[in-house]
């Protein structure tokens, strides 16, 4: 059965590489019955496809597509980064797991600084010194060994092996990337071509021939082809090389940690997301808190009520962000006061319909503490037994740090710029943050991806999750809302245009057409300030509902695809 999948998948690869016209004919919508894959490749989602067909699980597919995704989406889909993973059992179980990537052992609070205690521009996102230790690898093998089907792991590399060896021809949107980055590539990997051509067009094949030997070798060793060995000292040797202060030790030492998710009920319905590093499961729990004691529905879908309310309660949720959010294993994250009725009721006392607050008004909640771009990729996964899994993964920046490690192929992540660089100075994401999220040897940079899973009367209803920077919050907040208030289907909820606000800087984003020019008057004359932007998430959902399966792919992404059966 194995030998006969490996065939299938085999010659699957081979039509669509020789039928590039069908390749990126991704599905946006699809209903199905058994099972769904929605991921941002249309060759990941159909393998993971193909791995539930041949009796895997939402684990097993999860893998597959992953590593597919490192192979055919390289400027998210990774090795060299990590991520989150909210799963669901069967019998009803929750849990998340954390493969966040961590500090070196050498790194310091004053990493970034000059002798002047003021932030060296780019140092933490470009070149060695912006790489955090690895997630990836240990995350999906830690998911895998808990949860999977399959028995063997090999199986689950194989066809982004194939990929990586054959070749895939890129899309349009991968072609405009690789030709974006090219003098950051050249910059920092003066000896690799891989990703350098004179000018990539949408067709082109890309052959990683380094990186499918990465993955062969993890494939026959687990996570210790790649925290260990010679992989592991190519690692430190390029970083070192870049810059960086990464050691063996660090690498050999990381291990993938399974936490409590948040559990927040909505309505009639419950939200399970991500804990600590991630500040997305809290934001999310505090906002849905917050804007539930109001009739968004009599309001209406993107009314001034409804628009100004959601800003509102996201300068305060961003603000507390700010300051009380970081890795929960180094600082009392003060998670139960964050998400208390009491505590959310005062931080809208001050609220007014009629009126914006100012973010410099704003400041985080008072009480007492008790002792993560769109560069970033979503998988939302529903196996024929109900299983469902929601995991986000990044490398931080496209292609991460541009730094290639040598020999094998793959991109490392600039995930460090992720900390606080110092107290009040924004990230690339224009995010700020104070000591919780301050630099320190091992621990985990703050994040905002926020992988859920909506469950109705102890059943899945919804998987989602999207990229975004600090955009993914609030995507994957209105997304919600938007079939639980609104009455959307999930494509409609997914297409439906979005807004942003992050406390800091100062302004609404949205985009063009998310209000009537009515409702900007209204705001405006409110006191907010607004910038149209051009798209903020890409969300990628799955409904359950009356028996079937809704998939969702943004639009917003070419790439984006739903596969089911």
């Amino acid at each position: 059965m194995q030998k006969l999948f490996l065939i299938i998948i085999s010659l699957m690869l081979v039509w669509s590489c020789q039928n590039n016209s069908e390749v990126y004919k991704t599905h946006k919508h699809l209903i199905a019955d058994t099972a769904m894959v929605v991921s941002a490749n249309p060759f990941a989602s159909k393998i993971g496809v193909q791995i539930m067909k041949q009796g895997g699980n939402a684990i097993d597919a999860l893998v597959a597509t992953n590593f597919a995704l490192a192979v055919v989406y390289p400027r998210a889909g990774n090795l060299g980064g990590g991520g989150f993973m909210i799963i669901r059992t069967p019998k009803g179980e929750a849990t998340a797991l954390d493969f966040r990537e961590t500090a070196p052992a050498q790194a310091h609070k004053n990493l970034y600084l000059d002798s002047q205690g003021n932030v060296i521009p780019g140092l933490s996102r470009n070149g060695g010194l912006a790489v955090g230790v690895p997630g990836t690898v240990a995350g999906l093998y830690a998911a895998w060994q808990k949860y999977g089907r399959l028995k063997k792991w090999s199986d689950l590399l194989a066809p982004a092996i194939r990929l990586a060896e054959e070749g895939f021809p890129v899309s349009e949107a991968e072609a405009h990337r690789l030709n974006k980055y090219k003098k950051d590539f050249l910059k920092w990997n003066p000896t690799n071509k891989t990703f350098i051509k004179d000018h990539w067009l949408a067709g082109d094949y890309l052959v990683q021939p380094e990186l499918a030997k990465t993955l062969k070798i993890i494939a026959t060793k687990g996570p210790k082809g790649f925290y260990e060995g010679a992989v592991a000292q190519a690692i430190v040797d390029k970083v070192t090389k870049s810059g960086g202060i990464m050691k063996i030790e660090d690498l050999k030492n990381y291990c993938a940690k399974f936490r409590e998710p948040i559990v927040v009920p909505y309505k009639d319905y419950q939200v399970i997301s991500m804990p600590p590093p991630s500040s997305g499961g809290i934001a999310l729990g505090q906002l849905l808190k917050i804007v539930s004691r109001y009739p968004l529905k009599k309001w209406g879908f993107h009314t001034y009520k409804t628009t100004h309310l959601m800003v509102e309660a996201e300068k305060r949720v961003y603000a507390d962000r700010a300051k009380y959010l970081g890795d929960s294993d180094f600082y009392p994250v003060p998670i139960d006061s964050l998400l208390s009725e009491a505590y959310l009721t005062r931080r809208m006392a001050d609220f007014r319909m009629d009126k914006a607050t100012p973010s410099k008004a704003i400041f985080p909640g008072d009480f007492k503490l008790h002792k993560e771009s769109f560069e970033t990729t979503h998988i939302s996964i529903v196996d024929p037994d109900k299983m469902a899994v929601s995991c986000t993964t990044t490398l931080n920046s496209n292609y991460g740090s541009k730094v290639i490690v040598d020999d094998y192929g793959f991109f490392l992540n600039n995930e460090m710029d992720d900390f606080s660089a110092k107290p009040g100075v924004p990230n690339q994401f224009g995010l700020i943050g104070a000591e919780a999220n301050a630099i320190a040897p091992h621990k985990r940079m703050l994040s905002s991806m926020t992988p859920s899973i909506v469950t109705k009367n102890d059943h899945v209803f919804m998987v989602l999750g999207t990229p975004g920077g600090s955009t993914i919050i609030t995507s994957v907040f209105q997304t919600i809302l938007n079939v639980v208030d609104f009455d959307m289907n999930m494509y409609e909820a997914v297409q439906a245009k979005r807004f942003h606000h992050q406390f800091l800087p100062d302004y609404i984003m949205y985009e063009k057409k998310a209000f009537t020019p009515e409702v900007i008057k209204q705001l405006k004359q409110a006191g907010h300030h607004l910038k149209q932007v051009k798209s903020i998430g890409y969300v990628k959902a799955i409904l359950l509902s009356n028996g079937h399966l809704e998939g969702a792919g943004d639009t917003r992404n070419q790439d984006d695809d739903v596969e089911g059966y």
